[in-house]
C-alpha cells in the first residue's frame, strides 16, 4: 500500500501546485522537493531526528520550518513538508517526489518511456525516436534511455503497458515463433 499512499500525497501536492491561485510553477516545485529530499534525507543525523519517535513532533516541525525558511522554499512546499513530517511520512519523501514528478508529467500531457538500445544513441537518434513515439501516441515523451548490449542491435521502447520492439533479438524471436507456429 505504500505506492497508493505516496501517490495520494503526490496528487495532493499537484492539486495545490496546479490550483488557479498558485504562484508556484511545477518545475520549481520539483526542484524544491529535490532540494528538500537531498537535505532531509542526505544527513543521517537530521533523518534520524525526523524519523525518531523520541523527538517531539513540535521539534520536528520547528526544524523543518527553519530549514525551509533558510532555503527560501515556497510556502506550498514548506507546508507540504510539514504535513509529511506531521504524518510521519518523511521516510517516503523520495517516493512521493518521484510520484509527484509523474503526476506533473501526466497533467502536462507527457508520458514516460523506457528506451533501450544496444549502444548509446546520439541526440538526433533520440529526438527521432521521441518524435515517432510522440506522434504515434499523441503525447509528449519523457524518455529514459539505457544501453542493453543483450539486444544485439536496434531499439526497444516501453511506453505505459505497450512495448515497441525494433531490436534484432526481437525480430529473431518473432521469426522463431512464426516458424514454430507453421510447423
Amino acid at each position: 500500500m505504500p505506492g497508493a499512499l505516496t501517490t495520494h500525497y503526490a496528487r495532493a501536492l499537484a492539486d495545490a501546485v496546479f490550483a488557479p491561485h498558485s504562484d508556484l510553477k511545477p518545475e520549481d516545485a520539483i526542484a524544491e522537493l529535490r532540494a528538500a529530499e537531498d537535505l532531509l534525507l542526505g544527513s543521517k543525523e537530521l533523518e534520524r531526528a525526523l524519523l525518531s519517535p523520541a523527538v517531539p513532533k513540535s521539534r520536528k516541525i520547528t526544524i523543518v520550518s527553519k530549514l525551509a525558511e533558510q532555503l527560501g522554499m515556497h510556502r506550498i512546499i514548506r507546508n507540504f513538508l510539514l504535513v509529511i513530517v506531521t504524518h510521519r511520512r518523511t521516510k517516503e519523501l523520495a517516493r512521493i517526489r518521484q510520484d509527484f514528478e509523474i503526476v506533473v508529467d501526466e497533467r502536462r500531457g507527457w508520458i514516460p518511456a523506457e528506451i533501450a538500445s544496444a549502444r548509446e544513441l546520439d541526440r538526433e537518434q533520440r529526438q527521432e525516436i521521441e518524435r515517432i513515439l510522440g506522434t504515434r501516441l499523441g503525447k509528449f515523451i519523457r524518455a529514459h534511455y539505457k544501453v542493453d548490449p543483450w539486444l544485439l542491435g536496434g531499439v526497444r521502447a516501453r511506453v505505459a503497458s505497450k512495448e515497441y520492439d525494433g531490436t534484432i533479438r526481437g525480430r529473431l524471436e518473432n521469426m522463431r515463433q512464426r516458424l514454430a507456429h507453421n510447423l
